[in-house]
């Protein structure tokens, strides 16, 4: 299972490092596949359990919540009403997310909220991934280090909890899952972000505010994890696909991104002022 995982990593790491260094369209466009990507197999997953999603509604709504996201954070636009399109699309979703149900033969509101949490989940969350990129003046450092970080965290909470994990973190919603490498991850992780801010930005965060930095990252990073699982487990599934070997979905290996990208926008926005 571990060479598998290595080979997908090394064919994915350089692409997503370049993305993150080139910026712009390449890293947009990089984001977008992504979230569209986690959207399918999200839905696919609620459809392969048999509960009730609406999985046009799904990928329509979560599209343009992910362009009215986007475009409403970038630098270009402050000032001007565009500001206000990602209210103006959470708003437009959950309209017409409701409308669309209203339409059906067989309305249900499970669906309604299966629908709207995975619109929510991912493609809200995901798109500020775009925004710290677009962080000025240090958003590309940032980003670095939030991908080095879950990546080396979530490594070692892997090899570790492997190796010599025996206390099960959750073990009825990630069996395998355990303290000793949950441990091993906020250590290992804050190290890596302590590494990478004096490698990066040592002049413009405190050793403090890059430490409260890692500790965020590492914590919040499992629990999204834990967040992704809850929602495989519901549905009776181990992995949300195989397109990755050793890794599973998409869903599965950006799962960590998920409820961690948002947080550690906004805390870089008030690290930045």
């Amino acid at each position: 299972m571990l060479l598998p995982r290595i080979l997908t990593a090394l064919v994915g790491l350089p692409l997503v490092i370049a993305a993150i260094y080139y910026g712009g369209i390449f890293y947009m466009a990089l984001v977008a596949a992504i979230t569209l990507l986690c959207l399918y197999e999200y839905g696919v997953i609620l459809f392969t359990a048999k509960k009730p999603v609406n999985r046009i509604s799904l990928i329509v709504f979560g599209f343009l919540m992910m362009v009215g996201a986007t475009v409403g954070t970038m630098p270009i636009v402050e000032g001007s009403a565009a500001v206000y399109l990602p209210n103006f699309f959470i708003a437009l979703t959950l309209f017409g997310i409701l409308f669309v149900e209203i339409l059906s033969k067989k309305r249900s509101l499970e669906r309604v909220a299966n629908t709207f949490l995975g619109v929510m989940l991912i493609p809200w969350a995901l798109v500020h991934l775009v925004s710290l990129r677009e962080l000025e003046p240090y958003g590309e450092y940032f980003t670095y280090i939030l991908f080095y970080t879950i990546w080396i965290a979530d490594s070692c909470a892997y090899l570790i909890g492997t190796w010599i994990g025996k206390h099960r973190l959750n073990k009825a919603v990630s069996p395998k899952k355990s303290w000793e490498g949950a441990i091993a991850a906020v250590i290992f992780g804050t190290g890596a972000t302590l590494f990478f801010w004096d490698l990066f930005i040592p002049a413009y965060l405190t050793l403090n505010q890059a430490l409260i930095l890692g500790v965020l990252i590492s914590v919040i990073s499992q629990i999204s994890d834990l967040a992704e699982s809850l929602i495989k487990r519901s549905a009776g599934v181990k992995d949300s696909s195989n397109i990755l070997p050793g890794h599973g979905g998409i869903f599965d290996r950006f799962d960590g991104f998920i409820l961690t990208a948002p947080i550690i926008y906004y805390v870089a926005l008030y690290m930045c002022k």
